[in-house]
């Protein structure tokens, strides 16, 4: 079980935190998101539910803005988020 983070296309970048628990996915995204310029994306898949909580309250703080939530299977989540 690794965390993956790669860039996708021009701007997009993705974060596998499958199968972490908390506080694992909400830090990782944390990281990640120090990495990318402002009006980039984060495309966040993850499969822990009490992680989203956390994670919209890191993203309100920040001033980043989740403009996509979607579920992918019965446990897998993939957001994406704009860095502000």
């Amino acid at each position: 079980m690794a965390v993956k983070f790669e860039k996708v296309s021009d701007g997009t970048y993705m974060l596998d935190v499958q199968g972490y628990v908390c506080p694992h996915p909400q830090l990782y995204t944390k990281k990640a998101m120090e990495k990318l310029k402002h009006g980039e994306v984060l495309e966040l898949v993850f499969d822990n539910p009490s992680s989203g909580e956390s994670i919209i309250a890191m993203c309100q703080t920040d001033g980043n803005e989740i403009v996509e939530q979607t579920r992918q299977t019965s446990n897998a989540m993939r957001w994406r988020i704009r860095k502000g």
